[in-house]
């Protein structure tokens, strides 16, 4: 029994569901754990009442005469917008009730003044972001003030999980644990595939949690939104924009409508088009992204709950549970590169308990319509990614003894106990532990005749920073966000519109023209931080481009696309995008070869601009990238030559001047997946991957500072200070720990080594079927398309590649 939940849900005409009566139930009885259930259905309040019902049924919280109030419940969401409602949808029920529960907020936004008053009289509960939890710990008397806590709840724990502010999270879950040792710790997850591991991580060793999922299926309702003409050479970005009208089409059938585009770039573009080419949709459109001010974002969500816009072109802004009223539909440009994001997406449409999401799936070249089957098959088979957690994060370690340090100390023998009951550091040892000691103390090995870098004291057997300005410092640089360093874009009134990365700011000279916002601007100067700017009316304008906006594909993903080619070559498929492509698909096999499921197909072409090797993994641009250059490596051992290489998600292109004789055993050699790991060290520039991977690192352990508010460093300044480090350490430290994690990152998420071994490794089991066309082929010419590109970046390159295009289906 929840005596609160009860008459809360009855004044609102409601009946909870079994999960929210289960997570009640458990959480009564002490447990911590793991709640997963489909957007929409009230996770919130799964949680909440739980909390409530333990605060009101635990006799030492209502002593009417406590000296002082303490904390009883944090929770930590990834999102400052999240936290917001997740404020707004909590105090209601305590207003709802008459409670004296007193819930506050605490994040970037919060005025330094209520920030002071939440450390002297905190509320019962705090709602914040993790990088506050670890500003937190990093305020004098933080042991004091968590000591009384009882709950966390880390909200959209799957966002959290396979980043290193996730790390964050377990650090800190490790540290209040130890203060508290009955500490009850709730994880929110939408599903993931790997929801067991999920919840070990967050609860961490020997910490027993139950698992509470709601059995309760979304149902979602898949469309893909076809040309009325099928390209047979299709190339990337070319069919989007050009389904625009159906676009609108589908605007005008629903009432509200979220456009979802994997790139701030793309959803600028789109919003430009529609207006463009619509412009009675003025005032009924509007765009949201990561990158503009709070203000203009805020503006939009509440325009959403109102009901007063018709559509939303967005980004990953809104993939979160930012609670505004459901819209009635939602439409994809493009792949969604993952099968959870594509169902975190849909889940916005329909967002309430048993109503239907819609979700139109729009492919932006013809052979991208085949995913639009994947997808579908992908949901029906319940295929789900997992989210792969750090491990052995040197950098956020470094940053934690710091934080510690400033804060009220901390032993180092208790320390390193807590720290190797974490997932993530579970297999770090006393000798690693005491070189991020080392390098805190006296600058480690190679940086010990720098004062700067003498940062611990040891103060009555704790460890401790007792420099006001290093204290100082440190506060401003909590966190392991890190992104090129970003300008504010303002207008010479001083209205602050968002943030542009500073690297392509720096490219535009004083006049030039681009879209932001939704609005076209003139560049009028750069003034320290700011960009200014003022509206213009000229017809040309160049997209920013973030470097934010790379997606790879996933490996889930990728296993459905291949399952859906597997298909192409049966007579009865009851797929609409099949039998769309079937021409396509006839076009290539008359030409080349259709491989079959079990088979690569491997293209050898000469063309007027030299030889084509064509290969087709289906394993995502990303992935491709690092294996092209491996193939190129061993080619020019073969027989030295130079390659232009490209790429997309279906497979890759090496064009040389030098011929080859290909044949299959010959390529069967080509691609073996024996001794990988010394090809890419060999093949890529590693080092220079590491050297860029290492500013990011540098800056999250304290090595560099990124500057004070309003005067953050250039990027140039700051890749220049950590290059510096960078080379001491290659030089004279070589098995730094951080160094090391700068090559590991590279290894295991630029290149993504264990994919690419994967890779490899499969297409050892498969046929190799190796054609040689006369001329190009729809498989090969999306791919040639992008070389092509970038090769005529100053010329009218689209019309060259129609005029080509046009050449082979004459042909």
């Amino acid at each position: 029994m929840n005596q609160l939940a009860d008459v809360w849900f009855f004044n609102q005409g409601w009946k909870p569901h079994a999960f929210q009566k289960e997570a009640w139930k458990v959480i009564s009885k002490g447990n911590s754990g793991l709640l997963n259930a489909p957007t929409g259905f009230g996770k919130t309040f799964g949680i909440w009442f739980g909390i409530l019902d333990h605060y009101y049924n635990h006799p030492q919280f209502q002593k009417k005469k406590t000296r002082k109030k303490q904390l009883h419940a944090l929770w930590i969401t990834p999102l400052r917008a999240l936290s917001k409602e997740i404020y707004k949808a909590t105090t209601q029920v305590s207003t709802d009730l008459e409670l004296d529960y007193k819930i506050e907020l605490r994040t970037g936004d919060t005025s330094s003044t209520d920030r002071q008053k939440q450390r002297k009289n905190p509320p019962q509960a705090l709602i914040t972001t993790p990088e506050s939890v670890h500003l937190l710990l990093a305020s004098k008397g933080a042991t004091d003030y968590f000591r009384q806590l009882e709950f966390i709840v880390v909200d959209e724990w799957h966002e959290l999980l396979g980043s290193k502010r996730g790390v964050l999270i377990e650090l800190a879950l490790s540290r209040l644990k130890a203060i508290n040792p009955m500490l009850k710790i709730w994880g929110i997850s939408a599903t993931i595939g790997n929801l067991p591991e999920a919840r070990e991580i967050l609860l961490g060793h020997h910490h027993r949690g139950v698992m509470v999922k709601a059995k309760l299926k979304k149902k979602i309702q898949i469309e893909t939104i076809l040309p009325d003409s099928l390209e047979k050479f299709p190339w990337a970005g070319h069919l989007g924009v050009r389904l625009l009208d159906k676009v609108v089409d589908i605007i005008r059938k629903y009432h509200s409508t979220l456009i979802f585009t994997n790139t701030r770039s793309q959803a600028e573009i789109w919003y430009q088009q529609i207006i463009t080419f619509y412009p009675e949709f003025a005032g009924l459109l509007a765009i949201h992204h990561g990158s503009l001010s709070d203000e203009i974002r805020l503006w939009v969500e509440d325009a959403l709950h109102e009901g007063k816009l018709k559509a939303v072109v967005c980004t990953s802004s809104l993939d979160l549970g930012v609670d505004f009223r459901p819209v009635d539909c939602v439409i994809q440009i493009g792949s969604p590169k993952g099968v959870a994001r594509f169902l975190q997406r849909a889940g916005r449409s329909g967002h309430r308990p048993h109503e239907t999401s819609y979700i139109y799936y729009l492919p932006t070249n013809s052979l991208e319509i085949i995913e639009g089957d994947s997808l579908k098959y992908a949901v029906k088979e319940n295929i789900i990614e997992q989210r792969i957690p750090y491990i052995r994060s040197f950098d956020v370690l470094v940053q934690y003894l710091m934080t510690l340090a400033v804060g009220d100390g901390f032993d180092a023998v208790q320390l390193f106990s807590e720290v190797k009951g974490t997932h993530c550091y579970s297999s770090i040892s006393r000798e690693e532990f005491d070189k991020c000691m080392a390098l805190l103390l006296y600058g480690g090995a190679a940086l010990t005749a720098y004062d700067d870098f003498h940062r611990l004291e040891l103060v009555d057997g704790l460890y401790k920073v007792t420099s006001r300005k290093l204290a100082l410092r440190h506060r401003l640089s909590i966190g392991a966000i890190v992104s090129d360093i970003m300008m504010r874009v303002k207008f010479m009134s001083g209205k602050y519109l968002g943030s542009i990365e500073e690297s392509f700011i720096s490219k535009l000279n004083s006049g030039d023209v681009f879209w932001f916002s939704g609005r076209q601007l003139e560049l009028i100067q750069v003034r320290a931080n700011d960009a200014i700017v003022k509206p213009s009316e000229k017809k040309k304008g160049v997209i920013p481009s973030w470097m934010g906006g790379r997606f790879a594909i996933s490996p889930d993903l990728g296993t459905a696309i291949r399952h859906s080619f597997s298909n192409i070559h049966k007579d009865k498929v009851s797929s609409p995008e099949i039998e769309f492509l079937r021409p396509l698909f006839a076009e290539q096999s008359n030409r080349s070869i259709l491989p079959k499921e079990g088979e690569l197909l491997v293209e050898y072409i000469q063309t007027k601009y030299g030889f084509h090797l064509f290969l087709y993994p289906f394993d995502g641009k990303l992935v491709h990238e690092g294996m092209a250059q491996v193939i190129a490596y061993r080619l020019g051992k073969i027989k030295p030559a130079t390659f232009s290489i490209a790429t997309n998600e279906y497979g890759i292109e090496l064009l040389t001047d030098t011929e080859y004789e290909i044949d299959v055993p010959f390529l069967m050699n080509l691609l073996t997946p024996h001794n990988l790991h010394a090809d890419i060290s060999s093949g890529i520039n590693v080092q220079e991957m590491a050297r860029r991977r290492f500013r990011d690192i540098a800056g999250i352990a304290g090595l560099v500072f990124q500057g004070y508010p309003g005067k953050q460093m250039k990027s140039k300044h700051l890749q220049a200070n950590s290059g510096l480090f960078f080379s001491v350490f290659e030089d004279y430290d070589p098995n730094n720990l951080l160094l090391r994690e700068a090559y590991d990152e590279v290894f295991d998420f630029q290149l993504e080594e264990g994919r690419m071994q994967q890779a490899f490794e499969r297409i050892e089991d498969h046929h190799i079927v190796l054609a040689k066309p006369l001329k190009l082929t729809p498989f090969s010419f999306p791919i040639f398309s992008e070389s092509f590109r970038e090769r005529y970046s100053n010329e009218d390159w689209q019309s060259r590649l129609e005029k080509l295009k046009g050449q082979l289906l004459d042909g």
